[in-house]
């Protein structure tokens, strides 16, 4: 009698130690468990607020507050975001951030960070949360930090034509757009300019922006497209967005928000030939007040949502 009480003992301890186990491991995968709880996420620590100094802290503060203000003020209209929209929008699940990548405003620095982070091997493998489903796009809008770099819209329209239309290796550029904008806005062009389209005049390049035929026949090329074209700024809650003017600070600490500016670092940019206020004013200079006045109005609503002032070369006003 005693020797098959001893077995059930044996056998309930077995099985005791055995629930045990199984309830250490389950626990210790759970997403609440403490060793998960130990990291927070970039969006957690923006909003807590004890990790970064609180004089930058409330820069960006008073960027998201006048920016909330201006769409209040400024659009009318509310819709619904779509997948097209988010094609800009660079996603790194690891660390949990949405970057919407604006060119002319560091975006290829931005993404070479952001390959470090997620292990791309080429800007191509980055992945934007237009590939995600419904579910998964909601859910990363609502817990991850988003943050958009802007500039100077003036400043970049000049950069994003030095660099396209004066820059004799960018034959494409001048293939696609160049041709294009010689044949409708050069009187009596000469067959070699038709042809190359390689020596666009910013007089011209202006002409075909304000021209309402270029976007009834198709957007924008990314490099002149308006900001909050690109990245819907109205639609979508940008917890930081960082300006070309103050690029190495704000940049430090969006890595800060993340934890990983030990790991990373953004890259040093040269100064030698970027485009200056003062350098877009030379190229204005020729412009007349009408079309000065056409353009503004065109790229009008990131002056206003970016709190960019009208520039005080410009000569309409």
């Amino acid at each position: 009698m005693r020797k098959p009480r001893v077995i059930r003992m044996v056998f309930a301890l077995s099985l005791g130690c055995f629930v045990m186990v199984i309830f250490y491991f389950n626990s210790s995968l759970k997403p609440g468990s403490s060793r998960q709880k130990s990291r927070r996420s970039p969006l957690q620590t923006l909003y807590d607020g004890d990790q970064v100094e609180s004089a930058v802290q409330a820069i960006h503060q008073g960027r998201r507050e006048l920016l909330e203000e201006a769409c209040r003020s400024y659009t009318r209209k509310r819709r619904v975001l779509i997948p097209e929209d988010l094609k800009h929008i660079i996603v790194d699940d690891q660390h949990g951030l949405l970057y919407c990548y604006v060119p002319k405003v560091a975006c290829t620095n931005w993404k070479r960070v952001l390959m470090v982070l997620t292990g791309a091997h080429i800007p191509g493998n980055l992945r934007t949360l237009s590939e995600y489903s419904t579910s998964q796009i909601n859910q990363r809008l609502r817990s991850y930090l988003k943050f958009v770099f802007v500039r100077e819209p003036f400043e970049r329209l000049v950069s994003a034509y030095r660099n396209k239309f004066t820059r004799s290796y960018n034959t494409a550029f001048h293939k696609r757009y160049g041709t294009k904008i010689v044949r409708r806005h050069r009187p009596d062009p000469q067959p070699e300019a038709l042809e190359r389209g390689n020596d666009v005049s910013f007089e011209e390049f202006v002409y075909y922006l304000v021209d309402p035929a270029t976007q009834r026949e198709e957007p924008f090329n990314e490099h002149w497209e308006r900001v909050h074209s690109l990245c819907h700024p109205c639609l979508i809650h940008y917890d930081v967005v960082g300006k070309y003017e103050t690029l190495e600070q704000d940049s430090r600490y969006v890595l800060q928000l993340a934890g990983v500016e030990d790991q990373v670092s953004f890259p040093a940019s040269s100064k030698s030939t970027r485009t200056t206020g003062d350098m877009a004013a030379q190229f204005f200079h020729n412009i007349s007040p009408f079309y000065q006045k056409k353009l503004y109005n065109l790229y009008r609503m990131d002056f206003l949502l970016f709190n960019y002032s009208v520039p005080a070369y410009l000569k309409f006003r």
